[in-house]
């Protein structure tokens, strides 16, 4: 390889939503394991998260003015074919800088314009999609790209004519190191490990519907004995933690936000979860039954094709956010006072399971370098 005179250089691109940057950033991890002295450089959009969590993990960015098409506003897209023409221009600047050996994008407004000029530059490029309906900027790319990472099976039809590989999601690696023991993780929570304990995590904001669902099902959820871990969000966590009923229960454990999200995978028997990308990942890596409330305003309403994809193998169970007053809790019943069925979902989440992902997505990218 004619690189090992001179430092690899990687472009990434990717971001909008977490969902896009954490893989982004991992695969950056991962290369860097390999390869210390490799040089990194992002692409995102100016005002979006990336432009704060890329220099967190400890990598450079750089910003495109670029802003995505407005459905709900149409008169604000009237700057769009300037932002998008300027967009390209700078992008096209970063590049022919940095020449990169190769790209990476894994989707969001930014890595249209990264991904298409460096393509049209010459330079390799590769597409991580982590959705099982792809994003519109993924397929937009997928034609001139060298490979494409999928987390989900049979994605061929969707990017025709590339390579796709299924390899996962790339997930936090704590998850996978510290999964315990689920009597020993109850013990660690002050839970009784006898009781059947129900996990429920809406995202870092949390979730209005999840939280409603619980609300109204508490005098249920006491009735049965069920003990739950409930992480509430910022946005409802304080009007949550002052109910009375809740502060006496011993059973009901809540919580703003999750720092040990292994510790508490691990002492669930039923987790109940939104259906982002990442999410599904993670779950699918600690094998436990879950239920599924997708979001049902995500891009594309990815997260109720995510959810499908588990649902159709078994694997998961899906109430949609408007049918959360009917079917909530008996969906949740059937699959807390059956352990069979338990058994055979946290069984067929295997096929999702994806530990190494970032790994394995690296080895494929250096076997295509190779060559």
């Amino acid at each position: 390889m004619e690189h090992m005179n001179k430092k690899l250089k990687i472009l990434l691109s990717g971001g909008g939503t977490g969902g896009h940057i954490f893989p982004a950033v991992a695969i950056a991890q991962e290369i860097q394991k390999r390869f210390p002295d490799a040089e990194f450089l992002f692409i995102g959009a100016n005002g979006k998260m990336e432009m704060e969590k890329v220099p967190q993990a400890g990598f450079k960015i750089e910003g495109l003015n670029i802003a995505g098409f407005d459905r709900g506003n149409l008169l604000k897209n009237i700057g769009l074919p300037f932002k998008i023409i300027s967009s390209l221009m700078k992008a096209k600047k970063i590049i022919k800088d940095f020449k990169p050996d190769f790209a990476v994008g894994t989707g969001g407004f930014a890595s249209g314009p990264a991904l298409y000029i460096a393509a049209k530059m010459g330079i390799p490029t590769f597409i991580q999609e982590q959705n099982s309906l792809p994003g519109k900027t993924n397929v937009f790319n997928a034609k001139k790209a060298k490979a494409i990472f999928t987390a989900y099976p049979d994605m061929e039809k969707l990017f025709y004519g590339t390579k796709t590989y299924f390899l996962g999601n790339p997930i936090r690696q704590n998850i996978i190191t510290d999964l315990i023991d689920k009597d020993l993780a109850k013990e660690k929570l002050g839970l009784d490990k006898n009781k059947l304990t129900i996990l429920s995590v809406g995202g870092s904001l949390g979730s209005r519907t999840l939280n409603n669902g619980w609300k109204e099902n508490l005098d249920k959820l006491k009735e049965k004995d069920y003990q739950l871990i409930w992480q509430t969000g910022r946005t409802d966590f304080r009007e949550i933690s002052e109910n009375q009923i809740l502060k006496t229960n011993k059973q009901i454990q809540i919580k703003e936000f999750i720092s040990d999200m292994a510790l508490a995978y691990s002492a669930a028997d039923v987790i109940v979860s939104r259906a982002g990308a990442i999410a599904i990942s993670e779950l699918a890596v600690a094998k436990k039954p879950v239920l599924l409330v997708p979001f049902p305003f995500a891009a594309e309403d990815h997260q109720t094709k995510n959810a499908m994809t588990l649902v159709e193998k078994n694997a998961g169970r899906m109430v949609k956010d408007s049918e959360m007053k009917d079917k909530f809790w008996n969906t949740l019943s059937e699959i807390c006072e059956n352990e069979n069925l338990r058994k055979d979902m946290s069984d067929n989440l295997e096929f999702f399971a994806k530990p190494k992902a970032a790994e394995d997505i690296v080895d494929e990218i250096f076997k295509v370098i190779k060559r």
